[in-house]
């Protein structure tokens, strides 16, 4: 079973996504701040992070910049966000992002960019 660690901190969001992802068979585990994110991805080596950019702690930014030093690219990261920034799918690719989804996206839609990215 993969593991899929969203990383979201906005409650509702992250358990929707959870719901989604564990009615296809994924395993989920969650982090609701970019400190938790890193101490729960070294301790449950996911299959792929699911990574909101503007939360608590640390933007996703810098937690994909520390899951790169960790692990290299071998954990795929798909990015969400609210935020219509400019440059923000840019940064992403430079990380070598999977996926940058803007939200709101459909549950198909993130279903199918998981399945995609693993």
């Amino acid at each position: 079973m993969k593991i899929v660690l969203i990383v979201e901190d906005d409650k509702n969001i992250a358990r929707a996504m959870g719901v989604r992802l564990g009615a296809h068979g994924y395993r989920v585990t969650h982090a609701y701040d970019a400190i938790t994110a890193l101490m729960v991805a070294k301790n449950t080596e996911p299959d792929l992070v699911v990574l909101d950019i503007s939360m608590p702690g640390g933007d996703g930014f810098v937690v994909a910049e520390r899951l790169r030093q960790w692990k290299g690219d071998a954990i795929p990261i798909i990015f969400v966000t609210a935020s219509q920034k400019p440059g923000l799918v840019e940064r992403a690719e430079t990380l070598d992002a999977a996926c940058f989804l803007q939200k709101p996206f459909s549950g198909q839609e993130f279903v199918a960019t998981v399945a995609a990215a693993i």
